[in-house]
């Protein structure tokens, strides 16, 4: 089996993503920027790690080559949730959430190329993540909704420039019970709300992401490339009440 780089997510998809491939007998190799979730995720998967934060070009890239002189695939699942209405944004939410999400993930597959290009598997992938508020537009999403959008251009660019050898999707999930939207899931009543707007009548599990991950890192999926797949409980496409 190969080595994949996950990068982000220690505590909600990154992680379950890092489970799922483990448990496909794959090595594993972590990036994020908590010291502490970091180095106890490596310890459970015996992964290697490395410290970044993606907002730094050079720690980023230390953290990527110090996974090998070749990778499998490569898992971009850092991100931000920063929701708030237009008069409210600043420049620097702005850009922040665009260098985190889009440049960021930009950054990740640009350092990342050698050593994919390095594997002898057939095709290697990137996975990368948006979000299904880009298709359906939200209130108070402006921001995250621009970054996640710059990310499915990136994608199918991206699966156009690097085929056949290495495939691009994206997978764009609807609210999700992770760390990082615990802003809009610890609140029971707000999350049953939610809940109810999908036609799988509840919120996303992060291993429902991760099962969807795994197949497309794997040579399962090796005529996939270029898609933006929605795991999102029909949020995006289904409308179960008038």
């Amino acid at each position: 089996m190969t080595k994949h780089i996950i990068i982000g997510g220690t505590g909600g998809i990154g992680a379950a993503i890092a489970r799922r491939l483990k448990a496909a007998g794959h090595s594993i190799h972590l990036i994020a920027r908590d010291q502490a979730k970091l180095a106890a995720l490596a310890s459970e998967l015996s992964a290697t790690f490395a410290l970044a934060d993606v907002q730094d070009r050079s720690s980023l890239e230390a953290a990527i080559l110090a996974a090998g002189p070749s990778v499998g695939g490569l898992c971009y699942a850092a991100g931000t949730i920063n929701l708030k209405p237009l008069h409210r944004l600043t420049d620097a939410d702005v850009l922040r959430d665009f260098e985190i999400n889009a440049l960021g993930a930009f950054r990740a597959a640009q350092i990342a190329l050698p050593l994919l290009k390095a594997s002898a598997q057939a095709t290697t992938s990137i996975l990368l993540f948006s979000t299904v508020a880009v298709g359906q537009g939200f209130a108070a999403h402006a921001s995250v909704s621009m970054a996640k959008g710059a990310i499915e251009g990136l994608t199918r660019a991206l699966a156009a420039e690097l085929a056949p050898k290495i495939r691009v999707n994206a997978i764009a999930p609807s609210l999700t019970r992770t760390p990082l939207a615990a802003g809009l899931t610890s609140n029971e009543a707000m999350a049953n709300s939610i809940a109810a707007m999908h036609a799988a009548q509840r919120l996303g599990e992060p291993d429902d992401i991760a099962a969807m991950a795994a197949l497309l890192l794997s040579p399962d999926a090796g005529w996939i490339t270029g898609q933006v797949i929605g795991v999102d409980g029909g949020r995006s496409t289904l409308r179960t009440k008038g």
